[in-house]
């Protein structure tokens, strides 16, 4: 049972993301087990509470008895009625009993559910954009043109060329269909219930599932037919898949390189990992991953380097997804953490101005996942005014509309 108790208390929201707080925190069980325990418990967090309600477990005798907590409940429903194994792990306890001792109103709620959406399984549950407020209803996918062009991709794989194209991908409402991006070049949304893991294209590598947001800096950085980059930079690379965006511009030409740094030590392993699958053998020296702190490096040392990707630590504000793993919190916190994000914007405006102190930078784009002007506009500012890089001649590009 302790690995529902050390589960329970990342089941509400806290300042940090939920990957974060339980991958820092000090845990006797495995903190990938716990990670997938909470998100998916949060996945079907309405189905769970109306079982809950409905089956009066917050009454049960014997759960009041043990103090038994709403989250620890959540995360016992999940694993008993939601999970794959239809089970509570581990041996014995006393509030393993209590809970069980409930199991036959439990499992009539369920299927009452189920017949209510006209529903077989589990996986058929339809989740409501209430969930999952900031969650996207398309699952975005880039043709690695690293290994295979688009049109030899849709001869090649059966599954993707029989999906019948939409004009908009709000069209997405159920699987079947693609939606082609009209902005970022090989990019396709389609449903998230499609089996897409399971397809040849995504074991060889041949498509990466790539949030649109994350699309963006490469698409920007290569935007311009007329200002060729052929060795670039991405400053804080992992996990990956803005590195091998940028590895498929460079790709053309024939002394193309991204030099892609990571500062963390699992992190750099998972960069290794996603750039090895993504160029395979022929063309692994594409890309260049590299144990390093960006900011330590000489700009002396990279001469040939036209541009940059900018992409550093931030306060997450703005990550889609970030309702679920706030899902705990009945509020956000009204009062922003100035202290947190001043100091969260001096790393931004450390390392975006080092990016630019590169002697051959043309271009260099700056990105993060927050919300707030302290870490976007603000920092911008300030580099914009910064002696050093406007006697530089760095100017802020005009955007294109």
């Amino acid at each position: 049972m302790k690995l529902y108790f050390e589960a329970e208390k990342f089941l509400n929201g806290g300042e940090r993301g939920l990957k974060t707080r339980i991958f820092n925190a000090k845990l006797s069980n495995s903190p990938k087990h716990i990670y997938a325990l909470v998100i998916s418990a949060l996945k079907y967090k309405e189905y769970i509470h109306h079982i809950i309600k409905k089956a009066r477990l917050k009454e049960a005798p014997e759960l009041k008895k043990l103090k038994v907590s709403e989250s620890l409940l959540s995360l016992l429903v999940y694993d008993f009625l939601f999970s794959a194994k239809g089970r509570i792990q581990l041996g014995k306890h006393p509030v393993k009993d209590a809970f069980l001792a409930n199991k036959t109103r439990m499992h009539a709620e369920l299927i009452k559910l189920k017949l209510k959406h006209k529903v077989k399984s589990i996986a058929d549950l339809p989740l409501k954009s209430g969930l999952d407020d900031d969650e996207t209803p398309v699952r975005w996918i880039r043709i690695n043109t690293i290994k295979i062009s688009a049109e030899a991709f849709f001869k090649k794989h059966k599954f993707f060329a029989e999906l019948k194209p939409v004009e908009s991908f709000s069209e997405i409402t159920e699987p079947g269909l693609i939606y082609k991006d009209t902005i970022i070049q090989n990019l396709f949304g389609i449903h998230p219930r499609e089996k897409l893991t399971s397809t040849s294209a995504y074991i060889n590598g041949e498509v990466i599932i790539q949030d649109r947001a994350s699309c963006f800096p490469g698409q920007i950085l290569f935007d311009d037919p007329q200002d060729v980059h052929s060795q670039v930079i991405d400053a804080t690379a992992a996990p990956g898949n803005k590195t091998t965006h940028a590895a498929s511009f460079v790709a053309r030409e024939e002394d193309g390189v991204v030099y892609a740094f990571e500062r963390d030590d699992k992190r750099v392993k998972v960069l290794k990992m996603m750039c090895e699958k993504a160029t395979g053998k022929l063309k692994k020296n594409l890309i260049h991953p590299t144990h390093a702190d960006f900011t330590t490096v000489s700009p002396a040392d990279f001469p040939q380097i036209t541009g940059l990707i900018v992409d550093p630590s931030c306060s997450g504000s703005g990550i889609f997804g970030r309702a679920i793993e706030d899902a705990g919190q009945e509020q956000a916190k009204e009062e922003i953490d100035t202290e947190r994000l001043n100091k969260l914007a001096g790393f931004q405006f450390k390392i975006v101005k080092h990016a630019l102190s590169f002697p051959k930078a043309r271009k260099v784009v700056y990105l993060t996942c927050s919300i707030h002007p302290h870490e976007n506009e603000r920092v911008v500012v300030d580099l914009l005014r910064d002696t050093e890089v406007q006697q530089q001649g760095w100017l802020l590009a005009r955007g294109n509309t």
